[in-house]
């Protein structure tokens, strides 16, 4: 966490309600086309040049800047260290972490082995096809002049420039789905706490990539504030499936423990660290909310008819996951579903929205105000307020929307020391984030539209 947060502080430099337009691309993970192997996008003649070629329409070197540079690329070999054979020890798997599915799923490409093609690796690590999709109908032909990339999706190329479908993919590992899920008891063995936002980890990857003339061309927009908006809400989405899931959402005699709130039980017994915050009395778990904290925040900027509504609704599952008087006896099951739907109505509107700079700050004036309304009392709900404000001022100094650069300055100063109050999770006090947050108000006050 120490790490991205240093990261992230680099990086600071009457709407209605619409269905969302169904997803039609199939995860990777799940596409019956079968996987070739990273080894054939190698080539110094296709990605795998030193450099990027001077009047390509791609880099060239995309594979080069993968594996020597990004995280993915080294996915597999965690499954080979010491923390690794200890977390497989501690869930019985026999097989080592480095062959069981549970670890594979997100740690490599884990495509069937019916559809793993001769130089198809699993040591590759989360490489080409586990987020382009399987290459078996696209690799020759999108080298093709003339092939459009709608063509390549048709064949079975993943969408990632779609921010939804980017969304659903790289959240499927970073925070599961339904067909990935690092349960209470992965994290019980050892298994680090999952702490992740789309567009602060998309922007942190080492680019194989440029936003540039021709890619809209190709792919259309590209905005990073909508994509860290869709993030959230699919996030949000995510976590109440997967509580009203019966598979997923419960554990024996107990619901699925990662689903809520860590620091909720885990901290010294002589601490009294329970807040008067969503209704929820002493002694209850929490739901961990933090997605859904940033969620109102957007809601609010973007849809204020509609903000009151969802914020009762959030605060109806909270009471019931926790069985207060309030909610009547009302099926915290059935909230979920309800919210859920809710969700996915908004991401219909976010993929159309158009985030200027003026709905930034009234998103960044929501997070503040959650502040002082006490809503970051849990280390999870700060940590991705801290995110969101590093991209926000991010999207907003590009635009030239922070006062120059002594704007820009400004801000960096006031992330810098809220990011010290995020240092050690441990030993987080709420009161000096809020704090620090509140004074982050008149950096963005100034309207710039």
């Amino acid at each position: 966490m120490k790490r991205m947060l240093s990261a992230c502080l680099m990086l600071a430099c009457g709407l209605v309600l619409a269905a969302s337009s169904p997803s039609t691309a199939v995860l990777p993970n799940a596409s019956p086309h079968q996987s070739v192997g990273t080894v054939n996008c190698a080539s110094s003649t296709c990605h795998g040049a030193v450099a990027p070629w001077t009047g390509s329409t791609v880099q060239q070197n995309e594979y080069t800047t993968w594996s020597r540079l990004d995280k993915h690329a080294k996915a597999y070999a965690v499954l080979l260290n010491a923390q690794s054979r200890s977390i497989a020890a501690k869930l019985g798997l026999k097989q080592g972490a480095e062959n069981a599915p549970e670890c594979l799923d997100c740690h490599s490409h884990n495509p069937p082995p019916a559809l793993r093609g001769e130089r198809h690796m699993l040591s590759d690590g989360v490489g080409c096809e586990a987020c382009h999709g399987p290459a078996d109908k696209w690799i020759r032909s999108h080298t093709v002049p003339g092939t459009t990339h709608a063509e390549n999706v048709a064949n079975g190329m993943y969408p990632t420039e779609k921010p939804v479908e980017q969304a659903k993919l790289c959240l499927s590992c970073h925070v599961g789905d339904n067909s990935r899920f690092v349960s209470h008891r992965i994290m019980g063995a050892g298994h680090p706490r999952l702490s992740f936002e789309l567009d602060t980890f998309a922007q942190l990857a080492p680019a194989h990539y440029k936003i540039d003339d021709d890619w809209h061309k190709r792919k259309g927009d590209y905005d990073s504030v909508r994509l860290w908006a869709i993030g959230q809400a699919l996030a949000s989405k995510n976590q109440l499936d997967a509580l009203a899931d019966p598979k997923r959402g419960r554990d024996g005699l107990f619901p699925e423990l990662a689903l809520f709130d860590c620091h909720a039980c885990h901290h010294p017994m002589s601490e009294k660290k329970w807040t008067p915050r969503l209704g929820v009395g002493p002694g209850r778990m929490r739901l961990n909310d933090s997605n859904l904290l940033m969620l109102r925040a957007i809601v609010r900027a973007t849809d204020p008819n509609g903000a009151n509504a969802f914020s009762d609704q959030v605060t109806q599952l909270h009471q019931a996951v926790a069985g207060n008087a309030a909610a009547h006896g009302a099926d915290p099951l059935a909230l979920a579903s309800s919210l859920s739907a809710t969700i996915q109505r908004y991401i219909g509107k976010l993929e159309q929205q158009r985030f200027t700079p003026a709905l930034q700050r009234a998103v960044l004036a929501g997070l503040i105000d959650e502040a002082k309304r006490q809503q970051f009392s849990d280390y999870a709900g700060a940590e991705q307020a801290y995110m969101a404000i590093s991209s926000l001022s991010s999207s907003l100094a590009k635009q030239g929307a922070l006062g120059g650069a002594a704007g820009v300055a400004d801000m960096n100063r006031k992330l810098a020391a809220l990011r010290v109050t995020l240092a050690n999770e441990e030993a987080f006090k709420p009161d000096l984030f809020a704090k620090g947050l509140q004074g982050l108000s008149r950096t963005i006050t100034p309207q710039v539209n």
